[in-house]
C-alpha cells in the first residue's frame, strides 16, 4: 500500500476529475472491471462531494482509510464519507461493486446519516439472506445504467437509497446486539457477585432474581447462554467449592463444615457432595490428604 501524499487527488470517480452535471447522482460500477486495468490497487484519493460504498462479494482487500489499515475478506461492505481519503489493493480474484452517491442522495434521509459517521466495515457473512437482497439491488442499478431509460434518474436513486435502507437496517440491528450483550454480561457479573456473597445463605433462584429485579426463566437462560450452566447449577458449584476448600484445609469435622456452609443435616451434606463430586466428603478429604503426602515424599 503506498504512503498517502500531502496532495490527496480528489475525484469524482476515481481517476475522472469532470463535474457532477446532476445533481441526484447515482453511479455503479463493478470492482473487477475497474480494478483489473490498474492491477487492483487503487491508490490514495477521495470523493469531492461524493458518498461511496463498497460490496467486496468475492476475494480480499487490503483497505487504507485514513489512518486505519484494514484487511477484509469477502463478503464486506465498506462506507466512505466524501472526507475520507482511502486506498485499495485487491486480490485478482475480487468481485463486487462500489456505489456511488451524490450527496443530496445521501444527506435528504436522516436515516442514512449513521452509516457514515466514521467509516465501517460490515461483515455479511451472518447474514445470507441481507447478501441476497443486496446483490440483486445492485444488479438491478447496474442494469438500470446501462443505457438511457424513462425515468432512469429516480429509478437509480430509489435503488441506491434502498440499499443504504438495508444497510442502516443491518448496522442498528448489530449496535443493539452489542449494547443488549454488554448489559447481558453486566447482568451476569452482578449475578456472579451475589452468588459470591450469599451462597452460604443457600439462596435459591428466585431469591438472585428478585434481587437482580429480573425474572427468574431470563437469569437462567443468562446463565446458560454465558455459562453453559443454570443459575441454580453455578450457585451449587460456587457452594461445592468452598465446600472442597474447607475440607483440603481445615481440619474442622466433616458436619462442621456443613454446618458452616448452611446444612443443618449432615447427612443431607454428604449425599448433595456425593452427587456434585461423585465422592462422599470423607472420600474426598482422604483422596486430598493422601495426594498431599505423596507430594511431600516425592
Amino acid at each position: 500500500m503506498k504512503t498517502l501524499s500531502r496532495e490527496i487527488p480528489q475525484f469524482a470517480l476515481y481517476g475522472d476529475n469532470a463535474p457532477i452535471d446532476n445533481a441526484e447522482f447515482v453511479h455503479i460500477d463493478l470492482i473487477e472491471t475497474h480494478s483489473a486495468l490498474i492491477d487492483w490497487q487503487v491508490g490514495p484519493h477521495a470523493h469531492r462531494g461524493l458518498y461511496q460504498v463498497m460490496f467486496l462479494l468475492t476475494g480480499q482487500v487490503s483497505a487504507q482509510v485514513d489512518a486505519m489499515a484494514w484487511e477484509c475478506g469477502a463478503p464486506t461492505v465498506i462506507t466512505l464519507h466524501p472526507s475520507i481519503v482511502h486506498a485499495f489493493q485487491f486480490s485478482e480474484d475480487a468481485r463486487g461493486y462500489v456505489l456511488t452517491m451524490d450527496q443530496n442522495v445521501v444527506a435528504a434521509v436522516d436515516l442514512f446519516a449513521p452509516l457514515f459517521e466514521r467509516p465501517l466495515a460490515m461483515r455479511l457473512h451472518e447474514a445470507p439472506d441481507l447478501q441476497e437482497r443486496l446483490t440483486a439491488l445492485l444488479q438491478q442499478l447496474c442494469i438500470e445504467s446501462d443505457g438511457p431509460r424513462y425515468g432512469k434518474a429516480l429509478m437509480l436513486e430509489w435503488l441506491a437509497r434502498s440499499v443504504l435502507l438495508l444497510l442502516v437496517r443491518l448496522d442498528t440491528e448489530r449496535r443493539i446486539a452489542d449494547q443488549s450483550g454488554q448489559l447481558e454480561f453486566e447482568l451476569f457479573s452482578r449475578f456472579r457477585a451475589l452468588v459470591e456473597r450469599h451462597y452460604r445463605e443457600q439462596w435459591l433462584v428466585g431469591d438472585y432474581a428478585a434481587a437482580l429485579a429480573v425474572p427468574a426463566a431470563r437469569l437462567n437462560r443468562l446463565c446458560i447462554k454465558l455459562a453453559g450452566k443454570s443459575a441454580f447449577q453455578m450457585a451449587q458449584d460456587r457452594l461445592m467449592l468452598e465446600a472442597c476448600r474447607k475440607l483440603i484445609y481445615e481440619p474442622t469435622a466433616i458436619a462442621g463444615i456443613g454446618h458452616e456452609l448452611g446444612f443443618q443435616d449432615p447427612a443431607y451434606f454428604s449425599r448433595l457432595f456425593k452427587r456434585q463430586m461423585r465422592m462422599t466428603p470423607k472420600q474426598f478429604r482422604e483422596k486430598s490428604l493422601a495426594g498431599t503426602q505423596m507430594a511431600a515424599a516425592g
